[in-house]
């Protein structure tokens, strides 16, 4: 079988699949049309995020078996369609859910202790000790919405804390020792901390709005390092303004490309103007975000270790030996 890698990866995929008796091509620059052109030659895609698979890009891979996604997710490939076709799909939630649960709970201390504040105001030679009194997490609950692979890590994390930890699943009976899964109405009613690990499908596209957040009887924290478009970034921002929301870790952002390599088409980081219907300019909720001393940001790395990386690409070539070889 030959294999069609169009993104970098650790360097063991391509070291174990050629043990294996694959033949394995690279392509990391070409054009989406120009691999489309050429697609056909190919029984296997692995990629991570470079672009997105497509029912014209499935029919031009008239030989194409599986595809092979470095990553959690797969909402970048069009898996329906490719499911009709026999393509079998493959992820790797496994290769970086402890780096997620990591990066989740390291965002939820930093914002309960102002690390990022305080941090900035030392080195611009501040020393305000009162202003940047934290808070502890001993006696808070700690919702997880989503309890798959990564909300299961990040409760794993949390048990070295004295807190409740709650989880709510469209799935039932996926409670286990380390979080009881409750109804959304109970959620709602308890929780101090609100964690998103779920993936990106309809029901959870814009699922954290204005309508949604108000049912919350307390005032709460929001981390999200799950899909940035599962935050109406307008209605954080409000409830942020009003103290509905204590504030949020963001890693993931409603703006990112479909691919998730980038933010912006342009960098505007200095820009002054509006977004328009022509411009992919800053919109004015992200830069209230990127100024709020009580919201931290990362840029789609809460997967992103050194370690995830091997353990991303042992999990695809582990499932690919599993099913071919």
């Amino acid at each position: 079988m030959k294999i069609l890698h169009l993104d970098t990866n650790h360097e063991l995929l391509l070291n174990q699949l050629n043990a294996l008796g694959f033949t394995n091509h690279e392509d990391y620059t070409a054009s989406k049309v120009d691999i489309e052109a050429k697609i056909a030659d190919y029984d296997g895609i692995i990629l991570r995020s470079r672009f997105t698979i497509d029912q014209r890009f499935l029919d031009a891979a008239k030989n194409l078996k599986f595809i092979g996604r470095v990553g959690a997710g797969l909402e970048n490939i069009d898996c329906d369609y490719a499911e009709q076709k026999g393509v079998y799909l493959i992820s790797a939630p496994e290769g970086n859910r402890n780096a997620v649960g990591e990066h989740t709970l390291g965002m939820l201390l930093s914002l309960f202790n102002k690390l990022n504040k305080a941090d900035r105001e030392v080195r611009q030679g501040k020393w305000q000790r009162e202003e940047n009194r934290g808070i502890e997490l001993d006696g808070k609950t700690v919702g997880l919405i989503g309890y798959g692979n990564m909300g299961k890590a990040f409760a794993k994390k949390l048990k070295g804390f004295d807190v409740e930890v709650l989880c709510c699943d469209i799935k039932d009976g996926v409670g286990d020792e380390n979080a009881n899964q409750v109804s959304l109405k109970e959620f709602q009613e308890k929780v101090d901390v609100v964690s998103l690990h779920t993936p990106q499908t309809p029901l959870t596209l814009n699922m954290v709005n204005t309508e949604f957040i108000h049912q919350f009887k307390k005032p709460f924290w929001l981390l999200n390092t799950a899909r940035g478009k599962s935050v109406v970034t307008a209605d954080l921002v409000s409830a942020l303004k009003s103290g509905k929301i204590l504030g949020a870790g963001l890693d993931v952002l409603e703006y990112e490309k479909k691919s998730f390599e980038n933010l912006f088409q342009k960098d505007v980081t200095s820009s002054p103007v509006e977004i328009n219907s022509r411009d992919e300019e800053m919109p004015i909720a992200f830069r209230y975000l990127i100024k709020a001393e009580n919201v931290i940001l990362s840029p789609h790395v809460a997967g992103w270790t050194v370690e995830s990386k091997e353990k991303l690409a042992q999990t695809i070539v582990d499932k690919i030996k599993a099913k071919f070889c």
